[in-house]
């Protein structure tokens, strides 16, 4: 049973892997190496926790802009990922979904992808979301355009909205997002002492307790999530309520 005090969906912003990378005299590259082997250290120790939802920013729609030579080892990276952890994914019930514009992805990756969502269907234990080739204004905008195209009809209560009228509530919205079959993060936690979202479920976050760590992304162990968690305990989750409410 999952514990009140613990979150039932994680978000990570993985950031730090290049500046790890570079104050130790090595290649980028080998920061996201070893940022592959601490986000497997993570998706085990969110399983263990019985946290039934995680969501990993893996790639941006924004990374696209970065050097050819990381990008091309980056999806290297990603497609031997998801290759080598099939079975163990099948074995720990845990369901492989994504989220972000996967259609820009080399077709090599779009098929890996494919077979691993089909091959983990039925776990059941955990769901990891990562976020690939991924925007929050181009998701929300993309929600808006399908809305608009597949239901035409719904124009109307929101124009009854923006008059005074009742219109349609933000669930009607939610459908049409890439998040839709999942809850909203309730903790986001971001390595590397950055404050900002950079452009990560901006939707979806409105209610999120947030979580900055200093910590690099490749030394972010265990413990460090284990603070998160231990932080995100003490806080109080109104939602817009006073606490008497509660």
């Amino acid at each position: 049973m999952l514990s009140k005090t613990l979150p039932k969906h994680i978000a990570i912003i993985m950031d730090g892997n290049g500046r790890w990378a570079k104050s130790r005299g090595l290649p980028r590259l080998e920061g996201h190496r070893r940022g592959v082997e601490v986000a497997e250290e993570m998706i085990t120790a969110v399983h263990n926790r019985r946290i039934p939802y995680l969501t990993l920013y893996a790639f941006s729609d924004e990374n696209w802009n970065r050097p050819k030579e990381e990008v091309d080892t980056l999806m290297v990276l990603l497609e031997l990922f998801l290759k080598s952890k099939q079975q163990k994914m099948i074995d720990k019930g845990i369901r492989f979904q994504t989220i972000g514009a996967i259609s820009k992805l080399p077709e090599n990756v779009q098929q890996t992808i494919a077979e691993t969502k089909e091959m983990t269907a039925k776990g059941n234990q955990m769901t990891l979301i990562l976020a690939l080739s991924y925007g929050a204004r181009n998701e929300i905008m993309n929600a808006i355009t399908r809305l608009v195209r597949e239901t035409p009809s719904l124009l109307e209560p929101v124009l009854s909205e923006v008059e005074g009228g009742e219109g349609w509530g933000e669930g009607t919205l939610n459908q049409f997002l890439d998040t839709k079959n999942y809850p909203d993060p309730d903790l986001l936690i971001r390595t590397s002492g950055e404050y900002r979202l950079s452009n990560f479920l901006l939707w979806q976050l409105a209610y999120t307790e947030l979580y900055f760590t200093k910590t690099m992304w490749p030394d972010f162990s265990e413990s460090d999530l284990q603070k998160a968690l231990e932080e995100y305990a003490k806080r109080e989750r109104r939602f817009g309520k006073i606490s008497e409410q509660l």
